[in-house]
């Protein structure tokens, strides 16, 4: 693309400025109204088929118009949608400003107060978003503009949809940067005003302490994961920000402030006044000991001790539930809901990961991975769960992947729940019809034999999960949380296909996998694996990443 192009007979594009998840930001004039604008042109994937392409193509002019129903001080203004080349394009109101991420990488951590007079000025824009039926769906530090004097503007509203808007997509797509999403958008559900709570919530949590709630890094899926978990750190150095910042990430959108709300604390805190905070139900807590409840051993970095509540036992918290504050957040809904919530959150599948994707200017990397060298053994289960030992003889404490990520977990154990009727229970095998290759005689396994088990095992999930659970060796089940985590895991995944099985010695073999998860999300990593015939039959007693 080159600039002095002429676009829609009417905007002629300057130099680039941007980009973001969908398309490039242009600086452009409007030659009829002679004033400077900014165009981006919203690029569609590849490889679409023309009905795919046409769906596509109409969204994005669905939600252009969409951003253009927002008139607020706060909101980069959407003046125009247009067609070029079969390709749409959004006219916006151009804004001389920088935007917060680049704030953040020139400066560094910002100052509590400065802020929450950012996050203040955005979440009037929000408030007045959600009021006119609008979700954002990716509030993050990149598409919110600061100026030199002080102006605030939240842009990027291209990739938002109108609530009640069924046919924006039929395929669940997904734009949102995974560092900023809120745990029900990660988990595929729909976006709600909750989830823009959530996301200004971590990126203002970014801005303030340095770096998102979840982690940044090469691997957005297992930001994703790590999402769901919802675990969120205390903030270290947002001083009277903090409690407000917390509200807002509460795992549960129930027990999230609204974004007028959010906007009354945030102008509290930015002039030095008490933002009167109630404390969400199920707001995780630091390091819980060893007596902690089942349901927050999800957020727990150190190991428990043996012998707890199940996992899906319903947490019996001891301390008693605050009660609301005057201030200006809404009273929540009844403890009982709340703690409903916290039931289903603890069989929901957390993956803990150390790294994410948002470079402030471009779409979340591919979610494909690659396998370190043979890092320790883990787990065919959910994080927290113990990683086994690796080929070596050593154990690791959070290194290696849980299924099916290669993302590192940490050390602390998820204790089991029960398996659902008709599975075995952790530890137990499963009568069943052993996949070919699966029974061998004493001694190493052929290579031919090892590739038709480790095929014969993902051919059987994620339906068979009983079946697949007992070709694991009673030892390594004992370390993967049990399989009610097994099992709560592959039901996130859609379909997994082994793309190639090849023997790295005796016992081992390594072999790429590729997954589909239920919320369209493609992934793929080179997994390693060992197995052992000293049973009489073909058993996996390690795998890593």
């Amino acid at each position: 693309m080159s600039s002095d192009r002429l676009i829609a007979g009417r905007y002629r594009l300057a130099d680039p400025i941007g980009s973001g998840a969908m398309g490039v930001v242009w600086r452009a004039s409007d030659v009829r109204l002679r004033r400077t604008v900014a165009v981006k042109q919203l690029l569609l994937a590849p490889g679409l088929t023309k009905a795919q392409a046409l769906e596509a193509k109409m969204r994005a002019m669905r939600e252009g118009r969409i951003a253009a129903r927002l008139h607020h001080q706060n909101a980069v203004t959407v003046f125009d949608v247009a067609e070029e080349d079969g390709q749409p394009w959004l006219v916006m109101e151009y804004v001389d400003a920088q935007s917060l991420a680049a704030l953040m990488r020139d400066k560094g951590p910002l100052e509590p107060r400065e802020v929450a007079r950012i996050g203040a000025k955005v979440a009037a824009a929000l408030a007045a978003a959600h009021d006119a039926g609008i979700v954002h769906r990716d509030v993050k530090p990149a598409n919110i503009l600061v100026a030199d004097n002080g102006t605030v503007k939240i842009t990027d509203f291209g990739i938002s949809r109108a609530v009640g808007d069924v046919t924006v997509t039929s395929t669940g797509f997904l734009a949102g940067t995974p560092a900023y999403l809120s745990p029900e958008i990660a988990r595929g559900e729909d976006p709600e005003p909750a989830s823009d709570v959530f996301a200004l919530g971590s990126t203002l949590y970014a801005a303030v302490e340095g770096a998102p709630p979840f982690g940044e890094g090469d691997n957005p899926l297992a930001v994703l994961h790590s999402v769901v978990s919802a675990k969120v750190p205390e903030p270290e150095r947002a001083e009277a920000l903090g409690p407000v910042l917390m509200s807002l990430l509460a795992a549960d959108g129930a027990d999230r402030p609204t974004m007028r709300e959010a906007q009354q604390a945030l102008e509290a805190v930015a002039d030095g006044r008490s933002a009167a905070l109630v404390p969400a139900a199920t707001k995780v807590l630091p390091q819980p000991g060893p007596d902690a409840a089942a349901t927050t051993v999800l957020s727990a970095p150190e190991k428990t001790t043996p012998a707890p509540a199940p996992a899906g036992a319903a947490s019996t918290a001891k301390t008693p539930a605050p009660q609301p504050k005057p201030g200006p957040l809404r009273d929540r809904r009844i403890w009982a809901a709340a703690a409903a919530a916290v039931l289903v959150l603890a069989v929901i599948i957390g993956l803990v990961a150390t790294s994410g994707s948002d470079d402030n200017h471009t779409a979340a990397g591919n979610a494909t991975t690659s396998a370190p060298e043979q890092p320790s053994a883990t787990a065919f289960a959910p994080p927290g769960a113990a990683t086994p030992d690796a080929p070596g003889g050593s154990s690791s404490n959070g290194a290696g992947g849980s299924a099916p990520l290669g993302s590192p977990v940490p050390s602390g154990q998820i204790p089991p729940g029960p398996a659902p009727s008709g599975a075995p229970a952790p530890g137990a095998s499963a009568t069943r019809t052993a996949p070919p290759g699966t029974s061998a005689p004493y001694g190493p396994a052929q290579p031919a034999d090892i590739a038709s088990f480790i095929s014969g095992y993902y051919g059987m999930l994620p339906g068979n999960t009983s079946g697949a659970w007992a070709e694991l060796a009673p030892s390594y089940q004992s370390q993967t949380g049990g399989y009610a985590q097994y099992s709560n895991f592959w039901s996130t995944v859609s379909s997994v296909r082994v793309g190639g099985v090849t023997q790295t010695g005796p016992g081992r073999a390594v072999a790429t996998l590729t997954y589909t998860l239920k919320n369209g999300t493609v992934t793929s990593e080179s997994r390693w694996f060992t197995v052992d015939t000293a049973t009489g039959r073909m058993l996996i007693t390690a795998s890593g990443t």
